[in-house]
């Protein structure tokens, strides 16, 4: 199936089947995915926590706008971003990317030097504000992995960020939860939404042609 096709196909499932669970080489092509997602000068500032344990999805639930969809989904990614940019961060990236390229350390330090002064400028809330929108590229990218895979999937913002980031601790790990994907496989009986038709805004009213 094309692109197209797939994401016609998907929707934000509204009931899981619990018994049904992704694969484990489903779900590293659909984290694979996200890992090669285009990020601002290549700094990748958040990362990906996988959550199967069902006890801490169980921890998770309390403010979320759908917890049965939480309990009852095979994972639940989370994307979390950076608190904020430092300049040890930023070197740690581009010595790995130097390293992976057989160049020498500082080979691209003109650039970082120039990023480094500009995030330096800025407050750790414009630091995590930026940081947060880079999550949203590698979201839609797994979305539409998963859809190619026939995997069913929900984004949220809808839940408590500050009950995921204290179950999970990434506090301790610099980074703060920005949306969740649930993965898993529809519940044909109670996922309502299964049975309606798509419905986009019309393409001449979406595209404005100037």
């Amino acid at each position: 199936m094309s692109l197209i096709e797939n994401l016609n196909w998907r929707h934000a499932v509204k009931a899981y089947d619990p018994t049904k669970k992704v694969s484990q080489e489903d779900l590293n092509t659909i984290l694979e995915s996200a890992r090669l997602a285009p990020t601002s000068s290549g700094l990748q500032p958040f990362r990906i926590i996988v959550v199967e344990n069902q006890e801490l999805k169980e921890k998770m639930v309390a403010g979320a706008l759908n917890p049965e969809v939480m309990r009852d989904s095979s994972h639940v990614l989370v994307f979390a971003a950076w608190d904020s940019y430092s300049n040890e961060k930023i070197d740690k990236v581009y010595d790995y990317h130097t390293d992976v390229r057989d160049l020498p350390r500082g080979r691209f330090g003109s650039y970082t030097d120039k990023i480094k002064e500009i995030y330096g400028a800025q407050t750790p809330e414009e630091h995590f504000a930026h940081t947060a929108r880079q999550t949203y590229i590698a979201l839609g990218i797994a979305l539409a992995q998963a859809a190619e895979l026939k995997i069913d999937s929900t984004p949220a913002e809808g839940f408590s960020n500050e009950v995921v980031d204290e179950v999970l601790g990434l506090k301790e790990l610099g980074l703060k939860s920005v949306s969740l994907l649930y993965l898993g496989y529809r519940d044909e009986a109670n996922d309502w939404l299964s049975t309606m038709k798509k419905v986009r805004i019309p393409m001449d009213e979406f595209i404005i042609k100037k």
